[in-house]
């Protein structure tokens, strides 16, 4: 028979670990799983920034490097329409058709020069071409873009009386000697006329185009 006191004493249980040490191994796997999820989004973001720098220098490499298919100067559109007057108020001895439009060297502002229809329907025919006056033969316009003045020089002078017709995009005190020298005001677009380049061009420009342009030499 059992005693009255040992059936009213509750025997003493083990401690149950098993519960709370599975919780602490929860809580770390979860702490464990967000610091390698924030680790794995910062080295993503790192990525992409580096992805992005690449495409920007790219970019930029190719602008440097002229290529017309990158270029996006807001003046693009105002030297298209001042070049397109410009042929179309120049008579050649004889009218070329379609006219050979020949950019040299890097051009910040020439992107859109590119299949521009006249208004008697000629095309302009545009190719790029090294800054070498070797290189402009069959040249109807030459467009100088960012060439040294030394070599901007010996370009207008290689074509001077052969009925080229000479455009500067870079040289707005038009030092380079070309018949147009682009400038660029605050507002729009504007150029200076050579008078003694076109004096000794070969080619015959409307007067009008004098009274429209700016300090003509």
């Amino acid at each position: 028979m059992q005693s009255p006191r040992g059936m009213g004493t509750a025997q003493p249980q083990p401690p149950q670990h098993g519960t709370s040490c599975s919780a602490r191994h929860l809580a770390v796997l979860g702490s464990g799983l967000l610091r390698y999820e924030l680790f794995a989004t910062i080295m993503r973001n790192r990525v992409r920034l580096v992805l992005l720098a690449c495409a920007a220098s790219m970019i930029a490499t190719s602008a440097a490097l002229g290529n017309p298919g990158t270029e996006a100067s807001p003046y693009a559109g105002a030297v298209v329409r001042t070049v397109r007057s410009l042929v179309e108020y120049t008579r050649w001895p004889q009218p070329p058709s379609p006219v050979e439009l020949c950019i040299v060297g890097p051009a910040s502002h020439a992107g859109q020069l590119d299949a521009v229809r006249l208004g008697d329907g000629r095309m302009l025919s545009r190719r790029a071409v090294a800054a070498n006056p070797a290189a402009l033969a069959g040249c109807d316009v030459v467009y100088i873009g960012r060439v040294p003045l030394a070599g901007q020089r010996q370009l207008t002078a290689a074509v001077r009386g052969r009925g080229v017709m000479t455009v500067a995009e870079a040289d707005p005190e038009c030092r380079s000697e070309a018949m147009f020298c682009l400038i660029y005001p605050a507002k729009g677009l504007s150029f200076r006329l050579n008078i003694d380049a076109v004096s000794r061009s070969g080619l015959r420009v409307d007067p009008r185009v004098l009274r429209v342009s700016q300090g003509g030499r």
